[in-house]
Order: C-alpha cells, then structure tokens, then sequence
C-alpha cells in the first residue's frame, strides 16, 4: 500500500546573526547568469504603451537564484560561472550586498538581461530571454580550474541551466568526474545536451522538469506512468536519482528502490519564474544535512512554492519555507 505523509521534520529557528549558518559550502554553478528585471502592470495590452506600476531589478540566472536561496536556507553557497561588462557587475555588487560569496571568471562578453513582465489582470508572469553571447574556450578551461580549485572545501555542487556558446557540450559531465573524486554530492538541473552528455558521469541526483525531459528524451510524456518509465531510461544511462517537477502538479521522485510522489502546497503565484531554482537549493540542502530524497524533496517543495510568492526569483523568505514545509505530503508508489 501507498504510504502517505504530511508533516516534515522541524527546520532549524531562524536567526538573524547567521548563527544557525552551516558548515555546508556549496558551489553553485551556472555559465549563463543574468540580471533580471521584473515589471509589474496592471494589464498588458497588446501592440500598445504599457506603463509599469512597479519595477524590480535584482541579480539572477539559474544557479545565482540557488545560491540566494541557499544563503536563506541557512547553507554557504559559493555562486561560480561567468560575469561580464557593466551588466556583470552589477551582478556582483548585487550578490556581494547580499553576503553571498562569488568566484566568477570575467570574461568579455556582457551578462545579459532578463526581463519579466507581470500581468495582475491575466494573473500572467511572461519571461522575456536575452541568450547568453558566446565565451571564449579559454574561459572555460579556467571556469573547470575554478571548480577544480573549490570543490575540496564544499560538500555539494549543483549545476543549472543551459550552457554558454563556446564552451565543451560535456562541461557538466567533467564538473560530476571532479566532484566525485573529491567525494562532493552533485545535483544537474539541466536539459538537452547538457543532461544527456553528463548522464554517463554518474551524477547523485538530475532534476530536469517534466517539459525538459520530454524534449531531452525527444518524446511525448502525457501520463504520470511515461515519466516514470523516463526517469528509469535516465537511471539506466547513469543517474542514480531523478527528480521530476512540474509546476503544480505532483514530483515524481525516485533512488532506484523506490518511487515517491511529493504534492506541492497550495498557492496562489505572484511569480513563478526562478521556483524550479529554489526546488533545486531545497534538494541540496537537506540532501547534504542527510535527509533521504523523499525528505529532500519535501523542503524542496516548500521552497519552490515560496519562491512563487515572490516578485524576484530566489528572494524567498525562510518564514515562508518553513510553513509551506507543512503542507507538502510525499506518497510512496
């Protein structure tokens, strides 16, 4: 029989001198960061002026977004990848405010920019991309040094998002090889190319979201069944855990023994952009404190529901975690 549950284990109080900080250093890796911009209007209409009633700019990018998260959460994140020109470090000065240490390469091409458009009378949140310009290779080999260099004083390494042009398709796989042998926890949150190539490197957990293994796999998954047959094609080319979210609905969770499915809270959104980020810093977290991955996913959850209640990605509130936590239920299938 199924086993159901809906009550997590105690989060530690919060605290305002970072006393409650851990020993748990965690790099957090992403080649594509971004200043986002969040604008706010009433209603959108189309082929028109539209005039903000409120604007939001903050730093962001898939694995900056985990680091803030994680600097919430209590962990110690390391926020590593590629920062440049003027956009590159407003970035910087950005998360160096927020006391999050960084290690970026400085490269010539500009960070780009990212801008989200909500809609109050559609209840809409429209993300509007600037890809990332391309790195020099040689970037790259100093970003892998990078990442040779830290991983010996941390105890996770999450890697997100889509990779720079530029740079080798099997970026990640290399990052996994190090931080195995470094004995480092290693959570991708990627898709494509970027997933399947790192696939053969054994990564401990791959958290794609159920329209990014669709379009990894190249194959429609219209049934709870179809992802799970999917998260075991990707075990089988080398994942030991796949986690699969999607947007309200149930993830799907699974170590190779058993299977879980883990219910969202209940929310109204106010943007839901950068909450597949905080799911990612939740996984990490509880997942190198020693949690399980159904109690990982728990939190997980919880943090991605508090990020959609937020206007700028990964700006959640630990208050917010910690009550959402509450409200998860995780069902073993």
């Amino acid at each position: 029989m199924p086993k159901l549950s809906s009550s997590g284990p105690a989060m530690p109080a919060a605290s305002g001198n970072n006393s409650n900080r851990t020993d748990a250093m965690i790099l957090c890796l992403g080649t594509t960061p971004a200043v986002q911009r969040v604008m706010v209007f009433r209603q959108v209409v189309l082929d028109q002026v539209n005039r903000a009633v409120a604007t939001y700019q903050g730093a962001a990018g898939k694995a900056v977004n985990v680091a803030k998260v994680l600097q919430v959460l209590g962990a110690t994140p390391v926020a590593i990848g590629f920062l440049g020109g003027a956009t590159g470090e407003f970035l910087r000065a950005t998360l160096a405010a927020q006391g999050i240490e960084t290690d970026f390469v400085t490269v010539q091409a500009p960070t780009r920019m990212c801008v989200t458009v909500i809609d109050q009378a559609a209840g809409t949140a429209t993300e509007l991309v600037e890809e990332s310009a391309p790195v020099d290779p040689a970037d790259f080999d100093r970003l892998l040094e990078l990442v040779t260099r830290r991983l010996p004083g941390c105890r996770g390494l999450v890697m997100s998002g889509t990779l720079a042009p530029g740079g080798p398709p099997d970026l990640y796989a290399q990052c996994i090889r190090l931080a195995r042998a470094a004995g480092v926890l290693t959570v991708l949150d990627a898709t494509g190319q970027a997933l399947m190539s790192a696939l053969p490197a054994q990564p401990n957990v791959v958290k794609p979201n159920r329209t990014e293994l669709a379009a990894s796999l190249g194959r429609a998954l219209p049934d709870e069944a179809a992802v799970l047959e999917a998260m075991d094609q990707l075990r089988d080319r080398g994942a030991q855990q796949v986690v699969v979210t999607s947007s309200r609905a149930p993830v799907l969770a699974c170590d190779g023994q058993r299977r879980w499915r883990i219910t969202p809270p209940q929310i109204q959104p106010v943007n839901p952009i950068g909450s597949g980020d905080a799911f990612a810093a939740g996984l990490i977290w509880r997942l190198t404190c020693g949690d399980d991955l159904a109690a990982a996913c728990r939190w997980a959850c919880a943090a991605g529901a508090a990020n959609a209640l937020t206007l700028l990605p990964g700006e959640v509130q630990r208050e917010a975690v910690e009550r959402l936590v509450q409200q998860v239920t995780v069902q073993e299938i």
